[in-house]
């Protein structure tokens, strides 16, 4: 242990000096009875005055470095204090993960338009004109001149955009790409939000078929889920894919029991089917030789998924909350 050095001992030194039995002013109070009559009343006063002056300011003294210093000791073995320190965003670690997971069976992570044309958002898709997504009540259009090619700017509904983009990038096949993004929807509840990330599977290739979608699948899944989660398909309809289906993983909140999340013990996870022959038309690729598979999941859904994460509510992700944050 060290001592810190207080003062104490300097202020005790000077009272004794000034003020002790045989300190100056004692000394000087001895003098006094020998002074004439008429000099005795001004010289006492005057003596009071000066002692009454040195007292306080050795009083004074003594307190301030009682208040700053005083006994204070340090223990140089003590650990210090660490400041605190920030972490990436629950969501950016999910993309990460997800990536990694991807590039080591070959998909290559690539990043296309949030603000797209409808013809890459839709029409590309295969989605007619009449199609209910379309509509302004299901998505974000901007307020902007419409191209004579490509139709209106819209804000991107899913990562699908970026499907034809990237046969017109490669020419030809093979195609693996994984594209991550923000989307865009009118939606907000306990599952969903108005934005929100989405990662795209696009993969084609001669004899490409459903098994090999339902084994990209399973290889995800086991990898972020964990062995003991398990996954299902089942039969939708998608205007880009064809046969298409809902990928769904048994919900880590209730376990697959029914909560309010997933109400009945399956939560989904996004679309998936083989690419539509429209589809690789409009990215130019040749239909007699080739085929695909792709799929598109929601990130924060699929993270809400992951074990032992157990987040009721996609909202709270984008709450700002940094208590609830620092849990991650």
């Amino acid at each position: 242990m060290i001592m810190v050095a207080s003062g104490g001992e300097e202020i005790e030194r000077l009272r004794v000096h000034y003020l002790g039995k045989k300190g100056i002013l004692a000394e000087i109070a001895a003098e006094i009875p020998k002074l004439p009559p008429e000099d005795k009343a001004e010289i006492g006063e005057v003596f009071n005055d000066v002692k009454q002056a040195i007292s306080n300011a050795l009083g004074a003294a003594q307190t301030n470095i009682q208040a700053t210093n005083s006994t204070t000791t340090v223990d140089t073995s003590l650990p210090g204090v660490k400041p605190p320190l920030g972490h990436l965003h629950p969501v950016t670690k999910a993309i990460e993960e997800i990536s990694s997971i991807f590039e080591k069976i070959g998909f290559v992570r690539v990043r296309y338009p949030e603000v797209d044309w409808d013809w890459y958002a839709f029409e590309s898709l295969n989605m007619p004109k009449s199609h209910p997504a379309r509509d302004d009540i299901e998505t974000f259009f901007v307020d902007a001149p419409e191209n004579s090619r490509y139709g209106k700017m819209v804000l991107t509904p899913q990562t699908s955009n970026g499907q034809v983009r990237e046969m017109e990038r490669l020419k030809a096949p093979p195609i693996r790409m994984i594209n991550i993004a923000k989307c865009y929807r009118r939606q907000s509840d306990v599952s969903h939000t108005a934005m929100f990330h989405q990662f795209e599977g696009l993969c084609i290739n001669s004899d490409i078929n459903i098994t090999n979608l339902k084994g990209t699948i399973d290889y995800f899944s086991q990898q972020f889920f964990g062995p003991e989660r398990k996954t299902r398909l089942r039969p939708n309809h998608f205007q880009f894919t064809e046969p298409s289906f809902e990928v769904d993983v048994i919900c880590d909140i209730c376990l697959g029991k029914g909560c309010r999340l997933c109400k009945e013990g399956w939560l989904e996870l996004g679309g998936a089917g083989m690419v539509h022959p429209n589809v690789l038309k409009a990215g130019k690729i040749d239909t007699t030789k080739y085929s695909g598979f792709a799929f598109g999941w929601g990130v924060e859904r699929t993270y809400m998924m992951k074990s032992g994460i157990k987040i009721d509510d996609l909202r709270l992700l984008y709450s700002n909350d940094i208590r609830f944050l620092t849990q991650f």
